[in-house]
């Protein structure tokens, strides 16, 4: 039986030769003005079936007056404004639109200038093949095996997409940050980037016929995290499994924290912490601190900093200059491990074996 979620992902894939499926992604916030420019500007309301007037420059201003917009002085109608470039042929004669540049990324697709809260929002409205092509250039090592490419562009697809679903309605799908996938725009693009996204085009990963929640970190440490234990997803896709990636050094860190970076960080005056539980996995689950206060072990490492904390997998000893931390892993340890999707590549598995070995029970579907 078809489920209404997957009917409604079939509806937003419309045929090749009607539309492209895009994404709305948040490049950044703007307090008061931000400068738009590209090649042959156009733009119009923010309707996928908007007319778009051509502008007499290649650069224009958007700055916000109270509750209106203005473009380069003028009022603008509505609380949005879409622009778009002209048209440039690539490198096999075929028409492909100009990039944009807004604020400090250069973009493919529209760029949307929308007032929020007490300033301005941009969004990019951007292909989604095209913005996977970044995205792997922003969250892969671009020298990484091309299987392990393609299994990360599966996986960003699908994440992506169910993303949509999730979001359908509000004024963007995503954020451009590592709360949701890393896109840094066009300069993030790479040849391989562009063949890993195009030998996978229109494939997703489903589970009983919609697409996953597709999570994805750079390391393990050497077996992989529950969803439900890593981000309170109790998910039959997202099980610990193991993963070559323990056996590589990037798998290691370490770090010193002081007394006083961690009495700043935990926002109370204590002399330390104790770990008090761990999960199946070993990554730590609760602390409690000299002062009496219970701490999960997601808000310790959000507290201490992601790059400073790079896991929850790692020990902890009280030295001279403070607590000094031994770890595993680098991220929450849910789903595709790319340093693991590197190694089994490495070995000789396809992209489909990789996904399959990180998302269990799922299937490989052609979507587009």
């Amino acid at each position: 039986m078809w489920r209404p979620v997957a009917l409604l992902l079939l509806l937003l894939a419309p045929p090749r030769a009607l539309a492209v499926e895009t994404m709305r992604i948040a490049m950044g916030d703007s307090q008061g003005e931000v400068r738009v420019s590209g090649r042959v500007l156009s733009f119009g309301s923010d309707t996928e079936d908007a007319r778009f007037s051509p502008l007499d420059r290649d650069s224009v201003v958007v700055r916000r007056r109270g509750s209106r917009l203005e473009l380069n002085g003028a009022p603008v109608i509505g609380n949005a404004v879409r622009f778009r470039a002209g048209a440039d042929s690539d490198d096999a004669g075929v028409p492909a639109s100009s990039p944009l540049r807004a604020g400090d990324m250069q973009v493919r697709g529209d760029v949307v200038v929308r007032l929020y809260k007490d300033g301005l929002q941009l969004i990019n409205v951007i292909p989604l093949e095209d913005y996977l092509a970044a995205v792997l250039g922003s969250e892969m090592p671009v020298s990484f095996p091309l299987e392990a490419l393609k299994a990360q562009a599966v996986a960003a697809r699908t994440y992506a997409l169910q993303k949509k679903l999730e979001t359908y309605g509000s004024p963007f799908h995503m954020g451009s940050s590592v709360l949701h996938q890393v896109y840094g725009g066009l300069n993030r693009e790479d040849a391989r980037t562009r063949s890993a996204v195009e030998a996978t085009r229109g494939e997703v990963l489903t589970h009983e016929l919609a697409p996953i929640e597709a999570y994805f970190h750079s390391s393990c440490g050497g077996r992989t995290e529950s969803g439900l234990a890593a981000l309170q997803r109790d998910l039959p896709y997202l099980q610990a499994v193991d993963c070559p990636c323990g056996r590589l050094p990037a798998s290691r860190w370490s770090a010193t924290v002081s007394d006083a970076e961690l009495r700043a960080a935990l926002g109370q005056p204590t002399e330390g912490f104790r770990v008090t539980s761990r999960t199946d996995t070993h990554r730590v689950n609760r602390v409690v601190t000299a002062s009496g206060s219970s701490l999960d072990g997601a808000a310790l490492r959000r507290k201490l900093g992601y790059t400073k904390l790079k896991s929850l997998g790692f020990e902890v000893e009280r030295t001279s200059s403070g607590w000094h931390f031994i770890g595993r892993g680098y991220g929450h340890g849910a789903g595709l491990c790319q340093w693991g999707a590197k190694a089994l590549a490495d070995e000789g598995l396809a992209y489909r074996d990789i996904l399959q070995h990180y998302y269990p029970g799922t299937e490989l579907q052609q979507l587009y």
